[in-house]
């Protein structure tokens, strides 16, 4: 690009040692506009190693949400059958109290029966 401006102004009329000195001066200013901005630059290298340490981050990411995703299910399956053994309990319980309920209302009965049988025998007499 040097040669490109210096053959410009040489072109131009302008004598060697002061296009020289010109080119000298742009090459200058051009490279401490970009010495400026370098840091903020990204070469292709840079894109590179972006974009390698993003596939590693998202590897792991993927990695954990799997694991994390194994162990969400099995812990589910354990509530599942905790659930399920205490649905069994609660029905059992329910079973055992009718039976208990059921008992006792027969009993009931049967000594309403016997006491209205002997107010009976005692009235009639």
């Amino acid at each position: 690009m040097e040669l490109e401006i210096f053959e410009a102004f040489r072109a131009a009329g302008v004598p060697d040692d002061k296009a020289r000195g010109v080119v000298v001066a742009i090459s200058d200013l051009i490279d401490r506009r970009y010495a400026l901005h370098a840091d903020q630059l990204a070469t292709r290298g840079d894109v590179a190693s972006g974009r390698a340490e993003l596939e590693r981050v998202t590897g792991e990411l993927t990695a954990s949400i799997a694991g994390l995703r194994g162990e969400l299910t099995a812990s589910i399956a354990g509530l599942r059958g905790e659930l399920t053994a205490s649905i069994a309990s609660v029905r059992t319980e329910i079973a055992e109290a009718k039976s208990e309920l059921i008992r006792w209302s027969v009993g009931s009965i049967f000594a309403s029966v016997g006491m209205f049988a002997a107010i009976t025998r005692l009235l009639a007499h």
